[in-house]
């Protein structure tokens, strides 16, 4: 265990002084089923101060590098930023899941792949690293891994709202607001297949396919913001 803390710690670039926070962070709730010792020791205190301590680096890294962007877009931004999608990309880059303790159940259900764990324990560690060190300290971790993803955000797609970049984009293009029409559903009502149109303009359509209709809407929305070269933000 304190082999694999060393290549954990190397992977991170942060050496502990404290291990124990280090290992609280990966301490997953579920643990405890199984282990009594710690069923009231897991990382969700420390998720939840990683969680404040990101959010504040996140904010102050945006309110200083784009400083002609408005409250809402940087609002928007910092929320896909934060995300648990993109946190979890991160913890994957860093084989966060192999170290993390989980019950026999989770492990057995795909738990060290699960982007909700993974999302978490990235503030955990986080978190700790902050109680270790200090507020600088954590920036500068944080930050390294999250410049990139920041700077590329448009092609995040799997965080991307397109159906609210297309409404803003046509409000502010064409005066008017995107409709959405099923055009077909197929399959068993367990795997539904639907197909929908979007259309700005008669000559401007997307189409898109989904297990929902809102998934579905969202890949016509895209459709049609690739077909424009729509950008996340025009500011940014």
């Amino acid at each position: 265990m304190k082999r694999s803390y060393l290549e954990l710690e190397d992977k991170i670039g942060y050496a502990f002084k404290n291990k124990e926070l280090l290992k609280n962070a990966l301490i997953h709730r579920s643990f405890g089923n199984e282990h009594a010792k710690y069923r009231k020791l897991n990382n969700e205190r420390l998720e939840l101060l990683g969680d404040a301590v990101l959010d504040l680096i996140v904010t102050e890294y945006l309110y200083k590098s784009y400083p002609n962007a408005l409250e809402g877009d940087l609002a928007k931004l910092k929320a896909m930023v934060v995300s648990e999608p993109v946190l979890a990309r991160i913890s994957k880059s860093l084989d966060f899941g192999q170290y993390l303790m989980l019950s026999k159940g989770e492990e057995l259900t795909g738990g060290r792949e699960r982007n909700s764990i993974l999302g978490d324990v990235f503030e955990a560690i986080l978190g700790a690293i902050y109680l270790d060190s200090d507020f600088i300290v954590a920036k500068d971790i944080a930050m390294k891994f999250l410049k990139y993803p920041i700077e590329h955000i448009n092609e995040n797609e799997d965080i991307l709202d397109f159906k609210t970049i297309l409404q803003e984009y046509s409000q502010k293009e064409y005066k008017i607001i995107p409709t959405y029409q099923v055009v077909s559903e197929a399959g068993p009502d367990h795997l539904k297949v639907f197909e929908v149109v979007a259309v700005i303009k008669d000559d401007l359509k997307g189409y898109g396919k989904g297990k929902n209709k809102k998934s579905a809407e969202q890949s016509a929305a895209k459709d049609i913001c690739k077909k424009l070269g729509v950008k996340l933000y025009e500011t940014l």
